[in-house]
């Protein structure tokens, strides 16, 4: 049985063994990127119950010091969240550079990104969709779906939908690589000035089918972000949904104190 510290004598068995494998984490014993062992080897451990590990667990991956991948297992993180500055992603300078938002996060944050596309072409508008595109219902509208990888580890999920007049115009955007400064550069470059970018943030469960994209643990949260991309005529020309892991991300807002 591992010895656990007089000073958490009167806690929770399985609040003993999380904060014990904390101080492991903080203290290098377990280093980033190694695997936490098996519920097996803790219940060996720490001589303690399957519950009681499972009850474990689940506090240690609330403190967000560790990746449960799944079918895989779960690992000592090798870096910490990416910080999501919205008063610094959307720069034109990016662009201007070649670097589209998701690139120039992970270049601040040290890690290394790579995406898979998903699905590039024409879809039906949904409602809720459709009404953010001011188009009808059901009409053509291009989707482009991708998953974003840090570091091999698949962290989003992004749909971006674009006005069917409005794509069928700037053939990159059928491309799977829309070229340097991403999609918002292409845009611009066909006379479509970005002037304003509205985004909302709620968090929830995450889905069975985002489970799998992601690699979560099942009832892990996500954050749900949508974003509506406006020109300097008024039009929304772009929408785009990203599905998140909360535990890879701070998402971080300038607001104006102004009257």
């Amino acid at each position: 049985m591992a010895s656990i510290p007089a000073r958490d004598s009167g806690k929770p068995r399985y609040l003993q063994i999380a904060d014990d494998l904390v101080q492991q984490i903080k203290e290098a014993v377990l280093e980033p990127g190694e695997q936490v062992p098996s519920e097996s080897d803790l219940m060996k451990k720490y001589s303690a119950s399957q519950g009681t590990v499972r009850k474990a667990m689940a506090e240690l991956r609330a403190t967000g010091l560790i990746d449960t991948l799944h079918g895989k297992g779960s690992f000592v993180k090798r870096r910490p969240p990416v910080r999501r500055k919205s008063s610094d992603r959307f720069r034109r300078s990016h662009r201007a550079a070649g670097k589209a938002a998701y690139l120039a996060e992970a270049e601040q944050s040290g890690s290394k990104p790579s995406v898979s596309v998903l699905y590039v072409g024409p879809v039906d508008a949904p409602a809720d969709i459709a009404e953010r595109l001011s188009v009808p219902t059901g009409s053509k509208i291009l989707a482009r779906r991708r998953l974003y990888f840090s570091d091999g580890i698949p962290t989003e999920e992004a749909i971006s939908y674009l006005p069917w007049d409005v794509a069928k115009d700037i053939p990159q955007l059928f491309e799977e690589n829309p070229g340097g400064g991403g999609i918002y550069a292409r845009l611009e470059e066909h006379g479509h000035s970005l002037v304003e970018f509205t985004e909302t943030v709620r968090a929830r469960l995450a889905t069975k089918q985002e489970v799998a994209a992601l690699s979560l643990s099942p009832g892990s949260p996500i954050i749900h972000l949508t974003r509506n991309a406006e020109s300097s005529i008024g039009r929304v020309v772009e929408v785009c949904d990203t599905f998140m892991a909360a535990d890879q991300f701070v998402l971080e807002y300038r607001i104006p104190a102004g009257d």
